[in-house]
């Protein structure tokens, strides 16, 4: 019975102590009655832009993917480097069995050895035959011309009546055979010409397209040593070593180094907010630079939607491949409006009271808050360009309309 007494007793003395206590905050029995300058921060309310943004993570990448095709069907005989690693215009990266194209090229260079060969004497025989050809031209005609020799010598004589007309007419017909002979002899000797060269100018043809062809397997021969085409890094490499790839397999992934995106990601609840097209802000290294939000990834993963980022100065020389960075991407902006720095107490499209330094006093304002940004809050009403208004908490002068401000 005592100990339920004291109980009591004890319950109805806190209660006491609690409500003396509620009468001391509440009715600002202890809240001071001026500042000291010095002992408080201020902000200042100016013209300015307002910007609200959404804030999201993302990782630097290449902007230009490169990939690196097998030149030919082989085995893959040696693999050098690894995904991960930086390489530099020309390094090799694997080396593929060059066996088969050597035994091509040596086949080749046998080929055009013969066909030489073949050539040079297709243009001896060209020029024995043009010779024998024009000799036999050569008889026809001197033997024309002494046929019209003797027509000449029987003709005198046909006229002192030493020889009959018969033989004189006899000849004439030798002189014309003759003529049609040397005709076709000619015209023969002209198609048989026309016959070595053409067949000198298909022996030049095939030896031109061996010479080309081996000029290829001979590069080729080159490209089965495989090189980045240009400093990156390595990003896959589809092959292992003794494997049998065709011609025109991928065989290596890369990423060029000379120009960057970003790869962002956001929570799924903002994926409303992120729309092709939108500007955002991106910190690297203490400087700030801008870009365009590219394709947007329709798929979540892991609560997260992924976008592309598309920088004005994606060959920045602080933008490294696979640098973790913050990026702001824009919701809203304003510009040259009345504005003040956020305090923790301002609220989008909200009323709230600060106090306002006006010469040595602070006075209580009620000001309506616009647009709230991420640094800065637009002012609808309750302030002017210039004013000061007091950053610090100020709770212990809240029933106070105005307080001294000492120096």
């Amino acid at each position: 019975m005592g100990t339920n007494k004291n109980l009591s007793i004890a319950i109805v003395v806190l209660f006491v102590l609690f409500a003396a206590a509620a009468i001391f905050y509440f009715t600002g029995a202890r809240v001071p009655k001026t500042l000291k300058t010095g002992n408080f921060n201020t902000v200042t309310v100016e013209k300015g832009e307002v910007v609200a943004t959404l804030e999201a993570t993302g990782v630097v990448e290449s902007e230009n993917e490169v990939l690196v095709l097998s030149p030919a069907a082989s085995i893959v005989k040696t693999i050098l480097k690894e995904p991960g690693n930086q390489v530099k215009a020309g390094e090799v990266i694997l080396q593929l069995q060059t066996l088969p194209v050597e035994d091509d090229i040596e086949k080749l260079k046998d080929q055009l050895e013969m066909k030489r060969n073949n050539l040079e004497k297709t243009q001896l025989n060209s020029q024995s035959t043009k010779l024998d050809l024009d000799y036999n031209e050569e008889v026809k005609r001197l033997k024309i011309v002494s046929l019209k020799a003797q027509l000449s010598d029987k003709e005198q004589l046909l006229e002192v009546g030493g020889i009959s007309p018969a033989r004189v007419e006899e000849t004439k017909q030798e002189i014309t055979l003759a003529e049609k002979d040397l005709a076709m002899l000619i015209e023969k000797n002209s198609i048989r010409l026309k016959q070595l060269i053409a067949e000198e100018k298909g022996l030049l043809l095939q030896i031109r397209m061996d010479e080309k062809m081996l000029e290829e397997k001979q590069e080729l021969l080159g490209k089965m040593s495989v090189r980045a085409p240009s400093s990156g890094i390595i990003l896959n490499i589809n092959a292992n070593v003794g494997e049998k790839v065709p011609a025109d397999k991928m065989l290596v992934q890369m990423s060029d180094l000379s120009t960057f995106k970003l790869i962002g990601s956001v929570d799924e609840q903002y994926a409303s907010q992120i729309k092709t097209g939108s500007p955002v802000y991106v910190t690297v290294d203490g400087d700030r630079l801008e870009g365009l939000i590219g394709s947007v990834t329709p798929m979540v993963e892991n609560n997260k939607v992924q976008f592309n980022v598309h920088l004005n100065e994606n060959n920045h020389p602080k933008l490294i491949a696979n640098q973790n960075v913050q990026i702001q991407i824009f919701n809203q902006k304003k510009e040259n409006v009345l504005r003040i720095r956020k305090l923790s107490e301002f609220e989008s499209g909200k009323a709230c009271k600060v106090f306002v330094v006006e010469g040595d006093k602070a006075v209580r304002r009620e000001v309506n808050i616009g647009m709230a940004g991420n640094e800065f809050c637009e002012i609808i009403s309750g302030l002017k360009e210039g004013e000061m208004v007091i950053a610090d908490e100020t709770s212990s002068f809240r029933h106070l309309n105005e307080f001294t401000i000492n120096p």
